[in-house]
């Protein structure tokens, strides 16, 4: 097995919120190359909680990812995750 190295120079860490921003245009740009290769966005939808979900859960453990989830439906009426992704 073969481990890659990496070629960049490491980088000063960045701020969470920062972090988070890059993270969500990552998904952007995938979200849209996807959507030109023809694939449904509730299919991406769903592939990108399921994602999600699993991280959450290797991460943290049942429990928490759990806990998580059951917060959001309150979020979700909230408007927290509208298409106004500026708050974001």
């Amino acid at each position: 097995m073969t481990t890659l190295t990496r070629i960049f120079p490491a980088r000063e860490p960045i701020a969470d919120h920062e972090q988070k921003q890059v993270a969500l245009s990552y998904v952007h740009e995938a979200w849209a190359e996807a959507r030109l290769d023809g694939v449904d966005g509730d299919c991406l939808a769903q592939a990108c909680l399921f994602a999600a979900l699993i991280e959450f859960v290797s991460t943290y453990g049942e429990d928490a990812a759990s806990a998580f989830a059951e917060g959001l439906p309150a979020r979700i009426r909230n408007g927290e995750f509208s298409a106004d992704l500026s708050r974001q």
